[in-house]
């Protein structure tokens, strides 16, 4: 067994209880990042509310995912969810061989 599998074999039981934690306590939590993103805002006096709010949007998402999810990861095919990236795309690679010669 290798390293990473160790460290996905002992990570798993924390993945399933912050699940866990994200579906009974979201309306807290979203709340509570509502509360700390007008608090920052009016720090910044809304200098930066554009970039509050979309931090906050994305914060909400990703706690929506772990909440919805159970804690599993998406399986080979699967599609991901929305503003989630696929954990097995890589970058296109270029054609095999010389560049052709014009």
């Amino acid at each position: 067994m290798g390293l990473l599998d160790n460290m996905k074999a002992r990570i798993g039981p924390a993945k399933e209880k912050v699940s866990h934690l994200a579906q009974r306590h979201g309306g807290t939590i979203g709340h509570g990042l509502e509360r700390a993103a007008k608090l920052v805002d009016e720090k910044t006096k809304g200098k930066y509310s554009d970039k509050i709010q979309a931090g906050t949007g994305k914060a909400k998402e990703a706690m929506d995912r772990l909440a919805h999810r159970s804690g599993r990861s998406p399986e080979k095919g699967e599609a991901p969810q929305a503003g989630e990236t696929p954990r097995s795309a890589s970058p296109p690679s270029s054609p095999e061989g010389p560049p052709p010669v014009s």
